[in-house]
């Protein structure tokens, strides 16, 4: 079982958390959803599509202008409370590393923290488990946020992962996080160059064997540029090929730009997989 926020969702129900970046620079969209109006389109247009869960970050991931713990929450802390208010059942989640943005968003009504900086502020599972809300544990290689990886090199690549995320997990659990509400995430692109992030993904059934649900952020992502040779706005048909294998090894939660078209793509592995009836079933019968 996975519980986060009102909801429980069942081992074989993929779940969908839609990219909301209250950022002028985030790399995909370059700012679209900065503004509130455009971010709070962008948050109904995803519950419509079949999101169930909200993530919102308020500072871009990669290098670029600094911005300080008081600027993300300003960015993030009155939004998080707005989509509460107009969106009472969705699953609010907030990107930081911060323990402090953590418990401003928490008091506002967030009800996960993903932590893609793979635990560097410790603190931050402590407000999680204090707020008795979801935590998302990220492999990151030991980066600091918001760098790059510099010819980073594992013995076992996906041996590191499960020992960082599993231990992320177990310390969040011991902390009082909720079991159920604990997620682990390969972390692709951070701190990984492109075959560490292909053979996370091929092996991310092992992750799927720990218990621990797993979630994969892998929209639009370098490593899928890299594969195929293509500029962002052109890796849409390499992150749902990517997100339907992942579907298959087990994965949980899938965060993403384009709700609609994944939406599609796990339904059509789930129904394949037999976990999901067809939509419609004329074929033959009529």
């Amino acid at each position: 079982m996975l519980r986060l926020g009102r909801r429980d969702f069942g081992t074989h129900e993929p779940v969908i958390m839609a990219i909301v970046n209250r950022t002028p620079d985030s790399f995909y969209d370059q700012g679209a959803t900065f503004r509130d109006e455009p971010a709070l389109a962008r948050v109904e247009q995803a519950v419509t599509e079949g999101a169930a869960i909200i993530d919102i970050g308020g500072v871009k991931a990669g290098p670029g202008e600094e911005v300080t713990a008081e600027e993300e929450a300003r960015r993030t802390v009155g939004f998080v409370a707005e989509v509460r208010r107009r969106f009472p059942d969705v699953i609010i989640s907030v990107d930081t590393w911060r323990a402090e943005v953590g418990r401003a968003v928490c008091e506002a009504g967030a009800d996960l923290l993903n932590d893609a900086w793979g635990g560097v502020d410790p603190g931050l599972a402590e407000v999680a488990a204090r707020y008795q809300v979801g935590l998302v544990c990220t492999h990151a290689g030991g980066a600091e946020p918001r760098t790059r990886p510099h010819r980073i090199a594992y013995d076992d690549v996906m041996a590191d992962i499960l020992d960082v995320t599993v231990g992320l997990a177990e310390r969040a659990l011991a902390l009082g996080v909720p079991r159920e509400s604990i997620m682990i995430d390969p972390g692709h692109d951070f701190g990984k160059n492109t075959r560490h992030s292909l053979e996370a993904t091929r092996r991310l059934d092992e992750m799927v064997a720990t218990g621990w649900p797993v979630l994969v952020s892998l929209s639009n992502k370098d490593f899928v540029g890299e594969t195929l040779d293509r500029p962002v706005k052109e890796r849409v048909v390499g992150t749902l090929a990517t997100t339907a294998v992942s579907a298959w090894l087990g994965a949980r939660v899938y965060r993403v730009h384009e709700v609609a078209e994944t939406r599609q793509v796990l339904d059509m592995v789930s129904a394949i997989a037999g976990h999901r009836a067809p939509a419609v079933a004329r074929r033959g019968l009529a």
